[in-house]
């Protein structure tokens, strides 16, 4: 299964929710068995998502599986949802997928070919489904963001759903982040309206990996610092009036553990409305593993202080304790 406890003797051996401090009733961590990182996480259905990068080198990065909860305990795996055999111009380096729920369609966003510049050929595509576990197929033929814009790598894509309807895509390696508006069928970049097409909204610290919720009125703009290969990966965030900020800076929240894992970074949001439970999804590297690729995918809880500011994140094997969504 995942993990077997003897004092403080801990052995990592897998991944397996059923077995997973059971008789605590609580997810253990890593939730997943194998190395994947980048985890978008969701809810459908009255069902938990979540859709990592699986973790490898570039050349091997060709496909994405999911994973699926009715209760953060037991987890089931639905293989290759989307792989290149379905992207033709995707060869390489699939990652950091992001999916949203529009007119009972499932729109998969992904990044591929890491391009290092507008003379290559890749960026950020959309995948399209009836259903959350795929199969998906290739939305546009072709990459919905194909260049660099404010210096942004076209990379880390979040679709932000904001409170006036509108869509927008977030995204961007190498420290600068943009924000775009979709148009309403996701088949391209509608203009603001000074005519651009691209705002940057980088903050400070900012590296890769944004994301960002609506709590009480506030945006929050969350985000990756660090390399993504060292100890020192990490998330922090802002809080702003509007998705266009201005975002400053206010700190980390999550950030590794020398007693439990190193690497703590590129997350996800997911919000159990009915209870008003937060929860941080985001990938590790185990104590002890110093290969990059070797990342595995976990979750805890989040919470706020009595003024909205975020609560730093404990890191822990434990995870968190079984929720069903229908009760």
């Amino acid at each position: 299964m995942k993990r077997i406890y003897c004092c403080t003797l801990l052995l990592w051996i897998g991944a397996s929710p059923s077995v997973a401090q059971a008789d605590t009733l609580r997810s253990g961590n890593p939730i997943i068995k194998g190395w994947y990182a980048d985890p978008e996480a969701a809810i459908f259905n009255k069902q938990y998502w979540v859709y990592p990068t699986y973790s490898d080198e570039y050349k091997k990065q060709v496909f994405f599986d999911a994973f699926s909860s009715p209760d953060l305990l037991h987890w089931t795996k639905h293989e290759r949802i989307l792989d290149t055999a379905a992207v033709r111009w995707a060869k390489k380096a699939m990652w950091a997928p992001a999916i949203v729920e529009k007119d009972k369609k499932y729109y998969l966003f992904f990044s591929a070919n890491d391009i290092q510049g507008n003379n290559e050929y890749g960026g950020i595509g959309i995948a399209v489904s009836d259903k959350p576990a795929g199969p998906f197929k290739d939305y546009l033929g072709k990459p919905l963001i194909d260049k660099f814009h404010h210096g942004a790598q076209p990379i880390d894509q979040f679709i932000f759903h904001d409170k006036d309807g509108q869509y927008y895509i977030i995204y961007g390696g190498w420290r600068h982040c943009n924000i775009a508006r979709l148009k309403n069928d996701f088949t391209g970049i509608v203009p603001f309206e000074d005519g651009t097409l691209f705002k940057e909204i980088t903050p400070g610290g900012y590296v890769e990996g944004p994301f960002m919720f609506i709590r009480n009125n506030k945006y929050y703009f969350m985000w990756s610092e660090g390399g993504w290969t060292g100890p020192d990966y990490s998330v922090a965030y802002a809080m702003a009036n509007s998705p266009f900020g201005p975002f400053e800076r206010i700190g980390k929240i999550l950030n590794q553990d020398s007693t439990i894992a190193t690497g703590a970074g590129h997350h996800s949001i997911i919000h159990d409305t009915l209870k008003d439970r937060w929860y941080i999804v985001y990938h590790r590297r185990p104590l002890g593993e110093t290969a990059a690729n070797n990342r595995a995918t976990c979750i805890e809880r989040l919470f706020f202080d009595d003024k909205g500011y975020i609560l730093p994140v404990k890191l822990s094997f434990e995870g968190v304790p079984k929720q069903r969504l229908d009760k």
